[in-house]
């Protein structure tokens, strides 16, 4: 992209004034559906990025926020970042997607770097960053917390109902006769995040049903892709341990036991029945379907926006920090019901 693409570059390729381009660009309404597409075209063939500093230091606001997690790769932050960004759209907000990793001297650069004042506010999913972290959060830039890395910030908090959405699909995989359930994405010694808390789900399932809880049946991984839960289940399968379910604590953890288990021999759900969490979009599309848990991705995103929102708008008043639980749905489908009874209870 030229250093020196300005407003006039625009303007002549669109064939229209610079003041309607800065129009377009600072998101004015009054402009036409059609110059407003063919300014957008030419912002995007001359790769045109807006001054965000001085269009702040103009407007009070950039009309930008930042959404931070840790991997675009993975399903669930991916449509994640679509829902936030279908939500902030309908206030003509823009989001900026910044995937950081797993790294915490990212997450920190983002979160207090120079980088976090060009924009009017933070949606912020930390992984490396914890609960010992909350006070490094800079109170000055409207931020809202996502997930379950941080608990106590002084700051929005946005997150689903970990405990018991995984004790319910554990349930369900239960009221299907099923009682050596693997604990798919566990990570030893791990209390809060994800992983942590959606194993205290399954393990209240188990104890509430009378079941012991057998070490054997942790399905560990570092991370939660396909290839981890793949590697996790033949591990199970290579070692001879018994299992007739699995609760993956994601649906890329449980595709990719899937594959395992298909490539063993084994069939799924008669073999073994298996369900996910987060109900991502290729849970419909996989043979058998993933039985999912749908815990409110939209709601997530949705309430996100909205209170960060609110916090740009009110950002000079002291409002106490709010927290707020989505709910959540457990989506059977062929993985644990097989083909009949998934055409009864579609999503």
């Amino acid at each position: 992209m030229p250093a020196s693409t300005t407003l006039h570059d625009v303007a002549r390729a669109a064939g229209v004034s610079v003041r309607t381009v800065s129009n377009v660009v600072n998101q004015y309404p009054f402009v036409s559906p059609a110059t407003r597409e063919r300014v957008l075209q030419a912002v995007t063939a001359l790769g045109y990025q807006p001054n965000l500093t001085a269009r702040g230091l103009r407007l009070g606001r950039t009309g930008v926020i930042t959404l931070v997690i840790p991997d675009l790769r993975n399903a669930y932050f991916a449509e994640l970042a679509t829902s936030v960004m279908d939500a902030a759209a309908l206030d003509n907000v823009f989001v900026l997607i910044e995937p950081v990793g797993f790294d915490r001297d990212r997450e920190l650069q983002v979160l207090r770097g120079p980088q976090a004042k060009m924009v009017d506010g933070i949606l912020f999913s930390a992984l490396a960053l914890g609960e010992d972290d909350a006070h490094l959060i800079d109170t000055s830039i409207p931020t809202v917390l996502l997930g379950e890395q941080i608990f106590n910030a002084p700051v929005d908090h946005v997150t689903m109902q970990n405990v018991e959405a995984s004790r319910a699909a554990t349930e369900h995989l239960l009221s299907i006769g099923r009682k050596r359930i693997v604990a798919l994405g566990a990570r030893r010694g791990e209390v809060v995040g994800s992983s942590g808390l959606r194993f205290r789900g399954y393990l209240d399932a188990l104890e509430a049903a009378g079941l012991p809880h057998d070490p054997e049946l942790i399905g560990t991984t570092q991370s939660w892709h396909r290839a981890d839960g793949a590697a996790s289940i033949a591990d199970l399968i290579a070692r001879n341990i018994a299992f007739d379910g699995v609760v993956a604590f994601s649906d890329t953890l449980a595709l990719g036991a899937m594959s395992a288990l298909q490539h063993a021999g084994l069939r799924i759900p008669e073999d073994v029945a298996i369900i996910g969490f987060d109900d991502t979009d290729e849970t419909r599309y996989s043979h058998p379907t993933l039985s999912s848990v749908d815990a409110g991705r939209d709601e997530i995103a949705s309430t996100a926006v909205t209170f960060l929102l609110d916090r740009i708008k009110n950002r000079d008043e002291s409002l106490p920090p709010r927290r707020h639980l989505s709910k959540f749905q457990v989506i059977p489908r062929e993985s644990t019901i097989g083909n009949v009874s998934a055409a009864h209870h579609s999503s």
